[in-house]
């Protein structure tokens, strides 16, 4: 039986990634923090269906941490390393940059230094689309120069990208980078668009519309980005980097009104300037991820958010609700303030 191990097990991706690895036979070795980005029980729910699995053995462990990780490693027996646990997000790494450092480069590095020392046959990194930066050539194509990140984040992820060659240069590491492209659907996290967006449409609470909604994403779901993990996972290609993404870039107003589709009600728009850290457009090039990976990404926005809804409505309970409306209603204006008031009451009131 082939075996896995899979950092950021219990996050968004992560988790998918095990169903996935789970169902074609694979032993998965599970490793998370659990750290407090977002509530832990929301990660612990992840992945309690694969507890009881006899293929499935989930630790708690920081990449930082080297000697810990050097245990595992020494205990444990694996072939393959998916490394997808990261620090995650790009506005909040301009305020504290020095621990996205230590987490994404610092532990890729443990990650990669482990690997050769254990003789790893193929190691699988998630990297960004974020490391393409304000790129204006269209599409996005894993040849365009990557030299102008737009957040420490990015930088992060791309600094990910050259240890990994570093090490297949150095000690014939077989390392495959995969560049995701805004990838979204069922357990996606809470402080993503999708999640944020839903909620507060749902609700009634306004929401953030960041420019004139023109910026355009590449929003690719779940599903289909790990079909691509399965396949890089099965196929040792030396070194390469490989975007995986939808090809499909959708404006950010055309995004709202699929949301506000899927829910059945309209949106309360704020308009608010661009942030720092974010681009125009991600349009990913997915020819070379056809032809290394066969990827054919085959889920819609319409589709992929139908899946979304239906599961935030089954899954409305392991959220927190009045905390998440206290939290809009600090951060909104005047209106938005009584209208996220009168949503707090109507929860604790009978």
């Amino acid at each position: 039986m082939k075996s896995v191990l899979l950092t950021g097990a219990a996050g968004f991706i992560g988790s998918h990634i095990a169903d996935k690895l789970l169902t074609e036979g694979y032993k998965v070795l599970a490793i998370d923090s659990l750290n407090h980005y977002y509530d832990p029980k929301i990660k612990k729910n992840n992945i309690k269906h694969n507890l009881r699995n006899k293929n499935y053995t989930f630790v708690k462990l920081d990449i930082k941490d080297f000697h810990k990780l050097a245990k595992l490693f020494k205990k444990n027996g694996f072939d393959t390393v998916i490394h997808i646990a990261a620090r995650a997000g790009v506005r909040p790494s301009l305020k504290n940059p020095h621990l996205y450092e230590s987490v994404n480069i610092k532990g890729t590095l443990n990650l990669l230094d482990l690997s050769v020392k254990k003789g790893i046959k193929n190691f699988v990194f998630a990297s960004s689309s974020s490391v393409y930066g304000a790129n204006k050539k269209v599409p996005f194509k894993e040849t365009d120069a990557v030299d102008e990140q737009v957040s420490p984040y990015a930088v992060t992820k791309r600094s990910g990208e050259l240890f990994c060659n570093n090490y297949h240069k150095l000690y014939g590491l077989n390392t495959t980078c995969l560049r995701f492209f805004t990838v979204y659907g069922p357990r996606g996290r809470p402080d993503m668009a999708p999640f944020k967006f839903t909620h507060r449409i749902s609700k009634g609470i306004p929401i953030d519309q960041y420019g004139d909604g023109t910026t355009a994403r590449d929003y690719t779901y779940v599903g289909d980005i790990v079909q691509g993990i399965y396949e890089a996972v099965k196929k040792p290609l030396g070194f390469e980097i490989i975007n995986l993404g939808n090809s499909t870039p959708i404006k950010l107003k055309e995004f709202i009104t699929t949301i506000e589709k899927a829910v059945g009600k309209k949106a309360i728009i704020n308009i608010k300037p661009m942030p720092l850290g974010d681009v125009p457009i991600t349009y990913a090039d997915i020819s070379k991820a056809k032809k290394l990976l066969n990827y054919n990404p085959k889920t819609s926005l319409e589709a992929g958010m139908k899946k979304y809804v239906k599961w935030y409505n089954e899954n409305k309970k392991l959220y927190n609700w009045f905390f998440i409306t206290l939290k809009n209603l600090l951060t909104s204006g005047i209106k938005s303030f009584f209208i996220a008031l009168k949503t707090i009451l109507s929860s604790i009131l009978p």
